[in-house]
């Protein structure tokens, strides 16, 4: 096998790679450094110029994918749009989009036990993909009288949750777990219901 990733003179980001297919097929546990070097092209040794062990490879894939992730969510909040909500649920949308999108970085980000806090990057990928959907819900909250409105955080983090739910019980195809109905269906009823109790969306819509 060429070694990719010196012939390509980005061995990193050929490790990456090969990580991201492992994390797929196998699962964050389910590989060796010596599988991810293997499949890159390079001795298990050369591994170690750019990381100091499987979680660190894991946790760089997991930064990765939480640099995608807000750039989606980004990219939803600001298309045009008639109003908050709709850019709201724009953003909401765009989290099941990412999970099918990208799976490997998704199980990085959300199923490997990697500590946010493993590295100053990873921590501030990660708060930036929160801080969109906090900003998300914010803004939509300003329609609410100031005596009505959680705060974003916590309006954010319900809707993360809800997102996050559906996405691992629905979206992933586990084995002998079959929807009762599409997960795009399931999130956007969920999330309507809880628009609803805080008053966001009228009870006749």
């Amino acid at each position: 096998m060429a070694k990719r990733g010196y012939h390509h003179g980005n061995l990193r980001a050929a490790l990456v790679d090969s990580a991201l297919g492992l994390i797929e097929e196998k699962g964050p546990t389910g590989f060796t450094l010596s599988e991810a070097a293997k499949r890159a092209g390079v001795t298990p040794a050369a591994v170690y110029r750019h990381f100091g062990g499987r979680e660190d490879l894991i946790a760089e894939a997991a930064r990765q994918g939480f640099e995608i992730f807000a750039d989606l969510m980004e990219e939803a909040y600001n298309k045009p749009s008639k109003s908050t909500l709709a850019a709201f649920e724009s953003v909401c949308r765009s989290y099941l989009a990412f999970a099918k999108r990208f799976p490997g970085h998704y199980v990085a980000m959300f199923e490997s036990n990697i500590s946010l806090n493993r590295s100053a990057e990873l921590a501030a990928a990660s708060q930036r993909a929160l801080g969109v959907l906090e900003n998300a819900a914010h803004d939509l909250s300003q329609n609410l009288p100031p005596e009505k409105r959680p705060p974003a955080m916590m309006f954010s983090a319900h809707i993360w949750a809800m997102s996050h739910g559906v996405v691992e019980l629905f979206a992933r195809g586990n084995p002998g777990t079959k929807s009762p109905y599409p997960p795009e269906e399931l999130l956007e009823a969920g999330i309507g219901v809880y628009l609803r109790g805080l008053g966001l969306i009228p009870l006749d819509e």
